[in-house]
């Protein structure tokens, strides 16, 4: 399978994404059956693995000190309490377990304990992903070799808009540890927030974003924001849901052979908003019943949704896209 991506313009992107609706679906399905199976969707579990008292002040999050929140800072929780949440996640159909830290980066003294989450994850045959910031480059060699399958590094908007949302770090501070995982082989998950003020235009540039580094994510989680007291964005407008279907759509199209993640909100969608995001081309959820400091559906909803709507969870062995037929 080739890496080589195209690279986007954002006039070609915004054309498809201007679409008359219903094309738009049309083309993102057809994308999306020329490398997955419809009717599969790989299911992940997200577990927080340190919360609260973050250094950043992303505009969105309840975990950041920076954003008056009032959610209190624990320390990083012991390697076999996270052992004990994977098996769960894995009896539960889980085939990734994802553990996220509210840290700017993490700090020289916890790299053991995070290397072994990691290799006992891996133990389980299960898919490691972790979220844990900032990375340098003998941190990314680390988590590598101990096996780290994917690395969340959510770019949350475009260029454009991201310093209006968080002005502790860069855009360019993101791609640069992007960059930094892709070049240690680790599979990167990347993708954004919607509803946070930001305009079509900054969606469109978000995508492209992904889109062109050197490969794209294997991995894009779409997140509706999930407004969080005591925050700056506690009381944003919601995104319209034909709008945030238009996302998923051309993350499909752009991105044809990663997994495209029905992320945060999904507790705010309707079963049909959802149905459409999962035409458009979403192939992954998060299972379980939150996600860090947000609400999710949990199982049993989501079992119901996937029995109206014919989908099975995806077996780890089924998670790599088939190429197109030629």
């Amino acid at each position: 399978m080739s890496n080589a991506q195209p690279k986007w313009t954002r006039e070609a992107a915004a054309a498809l994404h201007d679409l008359p609706f219903v094309e738009l679906l049309f083309r993102a399905q057809t994308v999306h059956r020329a490398h997955f199976d419809p009717n599969k969707v790989q299911m992940s579990r997200l577990l927080s693995i340190k919360t609260g008292g973050c250094a950043e002040d992303c505009s969105y999050c309840s975990q950041s000190a920076r954003n008056g929140s009032n959610l209190s800072a624990s320390k990083l929780i012991e390697v076999e309490r996270v052992l004990s949440e994977a098996r769960k996640a894995r009896e539960g159909g889980a085939t990734r377990f994802c553990m996220g830290a509210a840290w700017r980066e993490p700090k020289e003294r916890d790299m053991d304990t995070l290397v072994a989450m990691v290799e006992g994850v891996k133990a389980m045959g299960m898919e490691s992903c972790m979220t844990l910031g900032m990375l340098d480059d003998t941190q990314v060699v680390r988590l590598r070799d101990a096996g780290l399958d994917y690395y969340n590094h959510n770019i949350d908007t475009s260029e454009r808009y991201y310093p209006e949302v968080i002005t502790t770090r860069t855009f360019a501070d993101r791609i640069a540890t992007l960059n930094r995982v892709q070049e240690a082989g680790i599979k990167v998950c990347s993708g954004g927030i919607m509803g946070m003020g930001e305009e079509a235009t900054d969606r469109i540039d978000m995508l492209v974003s992904l889109a062109n580094l050197p490969k794209a994510p294997d991995s894009v989680p779409i997140n509706m924001l999930m407004p969080q007291a005591d925050t700056p964005l506690a009381k944003a407008e919601p995104i319209d849901p034909i709008a945030f279907v238009r996302v998923i759509a051309l993350a499909r199209i752009m991105m044809p052979q990663s997994h495209v993640r029905l992320s945060a909100g999904r507790s705010e969608m309707s079963d049909e908003m959802q149905a459409l995001c999962f035409f458009a081309g979403a192939n992954s959820i998060f299972a379980g019943d939150t996600l860090l400091t947000a609400e999710n559906p949990g199982d049993s909803r989501d079992m119901a949704l996937f029995a109206k709507l014919g989908l099975q969870p995806m077996a780890a062995e089924e998670h790599a896209c088939t190429e197109a037929a030629e």
